[in-house]
Formats: C-alpha cells, sequence, structure tokens
C-alpha cells in the first residue's frame, strides 16, 4: 500500500511539474493578424515575426474563394468590438476603403520612411509594399513571335482577338480593382464603349486571375489578363507563357500596379506589439523575402532585389498606371454591383 503512495504520489508530482513547465514554455499572447495574403507565403513570415518579437501572433487567413473580401466583411462586422490588431492585405483599394470608414487608426511606421508616397496614407493609417502588377499572359506556342502579341487593355476589343482572349469578371480581388480605376481613368463614356467592345469581342470572363491564367497555358485562350505571381508560378511550373507589361507606349495609360498594404485596426488588442508587426511587415527584409518568393512581388523600393525572374520588370523597367487610389476605394462597392448586374448577379 505504502508503494502504491508512494507511486500516486511521484506521478502527481511529475503532472504538477509538466503542467507548469507548459504554462511557463509558451510566448506570450499577442496581436492577432487578419491577412488576405496567401497563406503558403504569409504564414512562414507571421511566424518568424512572432518568434523575434517573443509573442504569440494569432493569425487569420483568407480563402481563396473569399479574395479578401471575407477579412474586410469580418473587421466591419466586429467594429464595436475589434479582434484584430493588424490586416495585411494583398491587395490596396479594400485597406483605403476601411481607412475611409474610420476602421484603420493611424500608426507610422519608420521602415516605411522609403515607401513612395502615393503608396502610403497622407494620415497613415496605411502602407503599401510588395506589389503585383497587371499583365498581359501570352501561350507562346500559340504566338510564338513576340511582334504578335497584344500590348494594350485595349486588345481585348480588337475584332483580330475575337474568343481569343480572357479576363477574370470584376467582381473581387486584383481585377475588380483595376476595372474600377480604368472606370476613373477613362470616363464613364469611354469604359462603357470598352465594356461593351469586350462583350462583343466574345471576350472570356472567367472566375480568376488563376484561371486565366490556366486557360492561357492550355491554348484555349491566345492570352488574358492575369497578375505577376499567377504568371511566375505558372512559368516555375513549365507552361509555355511570356508576359507582356501592357501600355507603354507614348500616351498610354500604363500598367496597373497593385501593391500589398498593411494598417492598425482600430481598437485591436495588444496595439503596443501590433505596431512593432507592422514595423516587421514594412521591414526592407520583407520585401526582399517576396520577391525571391514564388509569388515574385514587386518592391516599391529601390534598394530592394526585385524576383530572379528578368520577365518580371522592377519598377524602374516599367510606367506604371496613375490611378485614383482614393476614388477607386470609395467606389469598389458601386462598381462591383454595377459589374455584377452585368453578368446576371
Amino acid at each position: 500500500m505504502r508503494q502504491a503512495h508512494t507511486s500516486a504520489f511521484v506521478l502527481a508530482t511529475l503532472v504538477l511539474l509538466s503542467f507548469s513547465s507548459c504554462t511557463r514554455d509558451p510566448a506570450p499572447s499577442g496581436p492577432t493578424i487578419y491577412c488576405s495574403l496567401d497563406e503558403q507565403f504569409s504564414r512562414p513570415l507571421i511566424e518568424q515575426f512572432a518568434k523575434e518579437l517573443g509573442v504569440t501572433i494569432q493569425a487569420r487567413y483568407d480563402t481563396e474563394a473569399a479574395k479578401t473580401v471575407g477579412l474586410v466583411s469580418a473587421i466591419r462586422e466586429e467594429r464595436g468590438h475589434p479582434r484584430a490588431s493588424v490586416f495585411w492585405n494583398n491587395e490596396l483599394a479594400h485597406t483605403v476603403s476601411l481607412a475611409q470608414e474610420g476602421l484603420l487608426e493611424p500608426y507610422v511606421s519608420a521602415n516605411a520612411a522609403d515607401v513612395p508616397a502615393q503608396f502610403r496614407d497622407p494620415n497613415g493609417c496605411w502602407t503599401g509594399f510588395a506589389a503585383r502588377a497587371r499583365i498581359l499572359v501570352v501561350n507562346t506556342q500559340l504566338l510564338p513571335d513576340r511582334k504578335d502579341w497584344p500590348t494594350s487593355y485595349k486588345d481585348l476589343t480588337d475584332p483580330k482577338w475575337k474568343g481569343r482572349c480572357a479576363v477574370a469578371r470584376p467582381l473581387t480581388g486584383t481585377t475588380l480593382t483595376h476595372f474600377t480605376a480604368l472606370k476613373k481613368a477613362l470616363g464613364d463614356e469611354a469604359f462603357e464603349q470598352f465594356f461593351q467592345g469586350m462583350l462583343a469581342n466574345d471576350v472570356k470572363f472567367l472566375a480568376s486571375n488563376s484561371a486565366t491564367l490556366r486557360e492561357t497555358a492550355a491554348g484555349s485562350v491566345a492570352w488574358a489578363f492575369s497578375d505577376t505571381d499567377d504568371f511566375h508560378v505558372g512559368k516555375l511550373r513549365g507552361q509555355p507563357i511570356a508576359c507582356v507589361f501592357p501600355d507603354q507606349g507614348a500616351g498610354e495609360l500604363g500598367t496597373m500596379l497593385i501593391p500589398n498594404s498593411v494598417g492598425l485596426v482600430k481598437g485591436g488588442p495588444d496595439q503596443a506589439n501590433a505596431k512593432k508587426l507592422i514595423d516587421k511587415i514594412l521591414a526592407l527584409s520583407t520585401e526582399g523575402l517576396l520577391a525571391a518568393a514564388e509569388s515574385a512581388q514587386i518592391p516599391l523600393r529601390a534598394s530592394v532585389d526585385g524576383p530572379g525572374d528578368a520577365d518580371i520588370l522592377p519598377l524602374s523597367g516599367f510606367r506604371a498606371m496613375a490611378w485614383d487610389i482614393e476614388w477607386t476605394a470609395q467606389n469598389l462597392s458601386r462598381c462591383n454591383q454595377d459589374f455584377g448586374k452585368r453578368f446576371g448577379l
């Protein structure tokens, strides 16, 4: 009996020691980040930031189907009791719209000082970094000669490409941002002519940028609009594709550039560590890692090396489209509804 009591005492002691050890090991609770950049690219960085800060970072990632909107909606729904501390968005316009609604609060990171002014909120509520470009992806088996490649968004309405080109439906993601910005840049009348021209030209409107990439690589279309990250992944897989940075001629609009963005959620938990996390996200080293990753993000700062893929030009290698970020953010919802009606949604 004594041996049994002794064994029970030893077992209880070991359990208590184990529990004590477990309660000491985890890092202190820290900020919560909502992140729409693909989890495969963002999770390793966020986990590294947590180690460097010595805190536990709770992360919620967006699904492919939600395409940023899920997290944006969550921040809106939680405005009375914010759960997120930081919003890392893989595009810019929805972040700006949250700032316009008063759901982000100012924080100017010292690491953002050299980000170009057009990609920084004057009030400090958001900062852009690590961008994607809206490019034309060409099937090189169908179009082996570069001189035959399209060069402009206007080619979507050129009869020579009737039924042979594609773009994602402008309902979510970068395509919604792009088309909303185009509506402002062209004006209502010219944009309507452009849209009707696409319909008359039997442009294939597909579900996503990744879908336009797949259809181009498969030869279902000769070319399509997509983003540089989708293009780079396809190229790494050996697909017969090349890319064109469109509208680079004199008087043309230039290539649409859409950065990642980060902002401090108003009233979110652990603001002190949330600001430190934003500093980590905006570090030069983070842009460098995103440039070197499969997503091949384009750094906004000249001091950061760009992607190793020579087809993905650095910021100094092409003329970026000047787009009205604030207007685009204010009109995303209206344009989404308008475009949705055009597709019977």
